[in-house]
């Protein structure tokens, strides 16, 4: 027996489950989430190439004439305090026009990837100062793992396929690259520039082939590393639903609390229908409450007698009529009006009460 309750306090303990969104939640809230870094290298490489593609003429236009400018004018000025603050905003203010649509291209880029992975996300969590990140025994654990392995196959895979793709390129630029002594010097710029365009263009393709299945891998480890036990489900259950055991007493405390308060309706009622062993109803008439007769309190079998004890303490007249008795509790909740059908019923009991203590 006890080796039977080893192995499946063992199994009970195995991170078999998948994690419950609260788990999730609070994974999220600590920043883990399933990301590939290299989805957003290769997103951001391919937009700025693009970027370059569609901005090159515009940006060549700039710096040409930056040089042109430079070389004819700014060479020529006698520098002093005043010229050089002046000359310092036209250059600082000429290049950042020559490099924004890049660096709008790239902030774009970067966000894009990041909220097609993981949303709108926003943690501390990882900025925290703790202790293990600069412990030197986790540091060499983390260096000589498993997940260490197969980033280093993952770094040699990315550099083999992104350098095959280029060597494509290349090879089959390879008649034109001969005659580049040949080519004038704008010539030789424009196809070496478009070379490179070329060549960037395909070798962020072939990244970003390869960070999609970085991503699967990402969210497959990701998976496996927030898996929990069914004793770890068991637990977040207690903590966020109660101990069973404790609910259970409130439940049973609410449970008292309510027939208490019954109890103290009964001897208000007017009158208690019973059928004699088993149900019990106490009715009321109030006119200033409602129009017409409705349920204080009723029980069956130990609660029915309790019921009745109550009326007999409180001189509360007790009134035999087993199928009324019955319909009444199958029919009606504590606090409910009389249903209509049995309007006639009712209101003959209750006179009949009336005359009863009128005689009394």
């Amino acid at each position: 027996m006890s080796l039977i309750r080893i192995d499946l306090q063992f199994f009970s303990g195995e991170k078999t489950e998948k994690a419950t969104p609260k788990k999730r939640q609070e994974a999220r809230k600590k920043g883990q989430v399933a990301k590939s870094a290299d989805v957003n290298t290769a997103i951001t490489l391919f937009f700025m190439f693009l970027a370059l593609l569609f901005f090159g003429r515009y940006m060549l236009d700039l710096m040409l004439s930056l040089f042109r400018t430079t070389f004819s004018e700014y060479l020529f000025i006698e520098l002093n305090e005043e010229n050089v603050h002046m000359l310092f905003q036209t250059l600082m203010y000429q290049s950042a026009k020559m490099v924004a649509p890049m660096f709008v291209v790239a902030v774009i880029a970067g966000l894009v990837s990041n909220y097609m992975q993981v949303g709108f996300m926003f943690s501390t969590e990882p900025l925290k100062m703790k202790l293990e990140k600069i412990n030197p025994i986790q540091g060499f654990k983390r260096i000589y793992s498993l997940r260490a392995l197969v980033e280093l196959l993952k770094s040699i895979l990315k550099i083999t396929f992104v350098g095959f793709v280029t060597f494509l390129v290349l090879y089959f630029q390879f008649d034109e690259l001969l005659t580049l002594p040949q080519m004038s010097v704008g010539d030789a710029f424009v196809f070496l520039a478009n070379l490179t365009l070329q060549m960037g263009l395909f070798a962020s393709g072939a990244l970003l082939f390869i960070a999609v299945l970085d991503y699967v891998y990402q969210k497959y480890d990701f998976e496996k590393n927030i898996r929990m036990s069914k004793q770890d489900i068991k637990d977040e259950f207690k903590k966020t639903e109660g101990d069973p055991l404790i609910k259970s007493r409130i439940k049973q405390k609410q449970r008292e609390m309510a027939m208490q308060r019954m109890m103290e309706e009964v001897p208000k009622a007017d009158v208690v229908i019973t059928n004699p062993t088993h149900f019990a109803i106490a009715i009321k008439y109030d006119e200033e409450k409602l129009d017409a007769p409705f349920v204080v309190a009723k029980g069956t079998d130990f609660l029915a007698q309790k019921i009745k004890e109550i009326a007999h303490k409180h001189d509360v007249v007790l009134v035999e009529n087993k199928p009324l008795a019955r319909a009444l509790y199958d029919q009606t909740e504590i606090g409910d009006v009389i249903p209509e059908h049995f309007f006639k019923a009712v209101a003959e009991i209750i006179a009949y009460v009336y005359r009863l203590k009128q005689k009394v």
